[in-house]
Order: structure tokens, then sequence, then C-alpha cells
């Protein structure tokens, strides 16, 4: 089998940073208690250990109390949460044809049962919404504004400062679904306005799967989306009122929280601001190389603007599924084709039919990967 060229990132990074493993096996082997349900050594231990995880995503985040940070399992249940936590009968939405179906479903769903509307915003080419038609969308009963940090497809980023002013000022709560940004691009939740943040652990703060959290604004009330143990007032039928327990019900991924505190730990000590430029650097040199091959057309920012890093593409003439087949069987590449869970944003960019090719680095590709990648696609489809 030829050495593995993992360009997948924005799925999940790969491989995981040797300290994360190495916290993850720490935590199975001493660590194996369950936090506050019991006050015997090894729980305490593990609780502790989740209050470092916590305090460090804070810190990351800028949020100004740990506690208003709530462990998941990963991104969609945490937008899930936030979603139907808050959202009531005859509400209306804002959001963007970038999302994801962690965003879209969720609120189509609510749309069937409760009755809320929802507006979909739509971009440019480089993946842009318009703010002057994001401030003529607010209604009278617009209750929550929705979007994707940067888009899993595109690569974009919006200005989650500039929307979040906007969303306060109409005095709508704001749901940031940071999945490709967390890690790699500066997130202040006070600064930018941000009440709810969705992010995962499996991506770029180098955790395993099935990590992740929500921020939720102190300010911010939700309904839990699970009832159930906390250790915590167990005397009570009803879900505790502190935080945060309530929003935590059943036994925690500690192991998995473990590796998480490690990927964000090697996060800090890197800074978003390297990491963000390693990979942006990474995907310019993908995209002048791969410029010249005949029919292809890249998907969001144009070459040297801001993006996070992934790079979409698609080919005329050549099926999607195809191109990513021959990378992995011919050549060792692991890419991903097809729709990324974001039908609207392949609508906004008119690959709904065909789909795309999405390359994605992460904090250790090295140029050596993104070379292998434009020798492959050179040979592939540089000559047709």
């Amino acid at each position: 089998m030829k050495e593995l060229v993992y360009l997948d990132h924005a799925a999940t990074s790969w491989p995981k940073p040797p300290e994360v493993v190495q916290a993850m096996m720490d935590a199975l082997q001493h660590a194996g208690a369950n936090a506050g349900r019991g006050n015997h050594s090894m729980a305490i231990g593990t609780g502790r250990m989740l209050i470092r995880a916590r305090a460090a995503l804070a810190e990351l985040f800028a949020v100004a109390n740990a506690q208003d940070i709530a462990f998941t399992h990963n991104t969609t249940m945490s937008l899930n949460m936030a979603i139907q936590g808050t959202l009531r009968e005859g509400d209306h939405v804002i959001s963007t044809m970038t999302e994801h179906n962690s965003v879209r479903r969720p609120l189509e769903y609510l749309r069937r049962t409760k009755g809320i509307e929802v507006d979909y915003l739509k971009v440019d080419a480089e993946g842009q919404l318009d703010l002057r038609e994001l401030e003529q969308t607010f209604k009278s009963n617009t209750r929550m504004v929705i979007c994707s940090h940067s888009s899993n497809l595109l690569g974009s980023i919006l200005p989650i400062g500039e929307i979040g002013d906007i969303a306060k000022r109409h005095r709508a709560v704001f749901l940031v679904d940071a999945a490709q940004s967390a890690g790699s691009v500066d997130i202040d939740v006070k600064q930018m306005n941000i009440d709810l943040l969705a992010f995962p652990g499996h991506k770029g703060l180098l955790g395993p799967q099935g990590t992740g959290g929500l921020y939720i604004s102190p300010d911010l009330d939700l309904e839990p989306l699970m009832h159930g143990g906390t250790g915590s007032q167990s005397e009570y039928s009803e879900q505790p009122n502190v935080r945060p327990d309530k929003y935590e019900a059943g036994t925690q991924n500690t192991v998995g929280i473990a590796g998480l505190l490690a990927g964000v730990q090697k996060v800090k000590s890197l800074g978003t601001e390297y990491i963000w430029s390693h990979e942006w650097g990474l995907i310019q040199t993908l995209m002048e190389g791969m410029g010249s091959i005949p029919g292809i057309r890249f998907l969001g920012p144009s070459i040297g603007s801001p993006r996070t890093g992934l790079l979409s593409f698609v080919i005329e003439g050549e099926e999607s599924a195809q191109i990513a087949h021959r990378l992995d069987r011919e050549y060792g590449i692991a890419v991903r084709a097809g729709m990324h869970c974001t039908p609207l944003a392949h609508k906004s960019a008119g690959t709904i039919e065909s789909g795309a090719v999405r390359a994605s680095v992460g904090v250790d590709t090295t140029e050596q990967d993104v070379g292998m990648m434009l020798h492959a696609m050179r040979e592939l489809y540089g000559k047709r």
C-alpha cells in the first residue's frame, strides 16, 4: 500500500499529535472514573482534567467564565442544542447559503414541526454575504442569526464581528458554526458579539472524534437537549439549573476530552496566526500549481484572498468522485468528493449536479504533501 497523503483535514484532522495520543492513553489508565459521580481520588482527578480542558477552551475563545462552555460529542450536537434550545413556534431565523446540513436540517425540522420561518441569504462567488441584504431581512419576530464562520466547501471566511454587531442591534441571538475555523482563525466571543459558538474537537483543535462543545452566553437560558444524570442535585426530578451540568446529562467522554485538552494546548503553543498562515500558504501553492490544468475551476475566494485551509474544485468533463477515487487508488492521496453535506453551498457555486473535489490541509501538512498532490493532478489531468 502506498504511504497515505492525507488531505482531508476539513473532515477530521489526522494524524493526531503524539501529545493527544499520550493524553488519551494516560486517561484510560489513570483517569477512568466518572467526574462528579464520586468523591474518591480518581473521580476528583478526572473532574480536575475537565476543568482544565474547559479553561483552555475558554482562554482560546476569550470566554470570561469557563462554566459557560458545555462539552458535546461534536459540532452537530452543539448546533442542535443551540437551535432547538432557543427557537420557538413563530420565530424567524436568518441563515446563509453556505450552511452545513447540521444547521439546515434542524432548521427545516423546526420549520415543519413548529412553523418557524427561515431565510437563507445568498453569497457571491467568493462566498461573501451582502451585509445590506442581511440588514433588510430582519423582521419583528427575528429570533436568531446563524452562520458558518468558514464554509466547508468554499473556504470563505465571513466577517463575524460585523455580522455580530448587526445581530446585536436587532436584538437577535447570534449563533456561529466554527467547525472550519476553531483552532486556525482567532475567535473572541465578546468582541464579535457571539451568543452561541458551536465547535468540534476533532478538526482544527486536533482532538479525537466524539468531542466538541458549545459556548452559551450567560445572558441566554437554553432548554437542554437531553435530560438525565449529572451527578449534581440528584435529589430533584428536574435537570439542574447550574452550568455546565444543565447541558451535560450522562457520562462524559473523559478520555476524548483529555485528548481534546492536549490538542488545544498544542494549538495554543503554535498560535492560531501561525496555523492559519501555514495552511493558507499551502492552499495558495496548490491553487497556483493546479491553475494550468485544462477546464479546472476553483470554488470560493480567488488566489491571494483570505480563506481557511481547504480548496474545492471541479474539472470540466470529469466526475468528482472519479477524480477522488483515482487520487486514492493510484497515488495514495486522500481527498473528499461529493456534496460535503452542504447542498445549499453547492447550489450557490453551481455544482449541485456535479459535486466537487475538496483537498484540505492541516497544521502538519507539508510542502511535500502538496507537491505530491500537484504531481498526481498534472499526470492525470494536465494534458487532456
